[in-house]
């Protein structure tokens, strides 16, 4: 099954001087292996952003260029938009970026990995599964 990886976890393993070295990066290092990690623009656009030098921007640009961006239609953003307003009248916040994860993620029917909290709130109310590091 394919695993939709967010900028948190590529975070660890990419932008850093020296990657982190823990379950987080190990599992997708696995998933990268194994042909399974799915991408999609804005967590590309997440990863990009920021970056101090064009070199930098290049060699993470490269890096990053093998993980084709699934494809995000007019109904993911219209998804994403009704889970932010879902999650907002229970109290819980996220970026736009978060709920487009969750819409797309929902709509493939694959678990989504990252290391941000936020998402593990957006679970009890969201049709979204989490990707655990293998032990």
């Amino acid at each position: 099954m394919k695993v939709l990886v967010d900028t948190s976890v590529w975070s660890l393993a990419l932008r850093r001087n020296l990657p982190a070295d823990g379950p987080e990066v190990s599992e997708l290092i696995e998933l990268i292996r194994e042909t399974r990690v799915q991408m999609i623009g804005p967590v590309r656009q997440e990863l990009l952003s920021g970056v101090k030098s064009q070199a930098q921007f290049h060699k993470l640009r490269n890096h990053l260029r093998p993980f084709l961006d699934l494809e995000l239609t007019t109904r993911d953003y219209e998804h994403a938009a009704e889970l932010f307003n879902l999650c907002r009248s229970k109290g819980i916040q996220g970026s736009n970026t978060d709920f487009l994860i969750c819409a797309t993620a929902a709509r493939h029917k694959i678990p989504i990995f990252t290391t941000d909290g936020d998402f593990s709130l957006f679970q009890t109310h969201l049709p979204i599964t989490l990707h655990r590091p293998r032990s």
